[in-house]
């Protein structure tokens, strides 16, 4: 027998007839789901340092557990000093498994180490059915090593699902657990 990820069986076993109830699906296809997470950090002073964009690609690795990649620059800013093609983040979008093992890992052990915590907001959606949460540090995934971080930096989760509406989306990530505020 195979691995299956705690939520995905949750989202199967639970999350599908709630929500086919709650919004009235005819079609189990209407059914919102969660396509991809992606993660993203802007690396601002790599400008100056090029190897903080390594240090950048190496820490998301470590959270996605799948290798990130670089973001480069879309045009010339001359105030910024910054040229088309200079990497300026990195980048990592998840699927399938590893999306749900993830989710699980944030839900369960990242969200509860942060600083006076008592939910997440529930604006950042887009009016499209996805879902931004901001971090402002790093160091509250178990996979980094405090004592190994050079410089503190936040991220952009954004969880992109199949929800028509944003009614819908919420509907779904809070039932796989998210913490919303009240």
């Amino acid at each position: 027998m195979s691995y299956a990820p705690t939520l995905k069986k949750k989202y199967k076993e639970e999350i599908i007839p709630s929500l086919k109830e709650e919004f009235g699906y005819k079609n189990v296809m209407e059914i919102p789901r969660l396509k991809k997470i992606c993660l993203s950090q802007g690396v601002g002073q790599a400008t100056a340092d090029k190897k903080l964009i390594e240090y950048a690609v190496d820490e998301m690795s470590r959270i996605a557990g799948q290798k990130a990649v670089p973001t480069v620059s879309r045009k010339d800013i001359s105030n910024f000093k910054l040229r088309k093609g200079m990497p300026v983040g990195a980048r990592v979008t998840l699927r399938g498994e590893r999306m749900y093992e993830f989710l699980e890992r944030l839900i369960w052990s990242s969200l509860p180490r942060i600083r006076d915590f008592n939910g997440i907001k529930g604006s950042g959606f887009d009016g499209r059915g996805n879902y931004t949460l901001g971090i402002t540090e790093q160091i509250i995934f178990p996979e980094i090593d405090i004592d190994k971080v050079n410089r503190i930096s936040g991220m952009d989760i954004t969880f992109v699902t199949s929800a028509d509406t944003d009614k819908e989306a919420k509907a779904l990530l809070q039932k796989f657990g998210l913490p919303f505020k009240k």
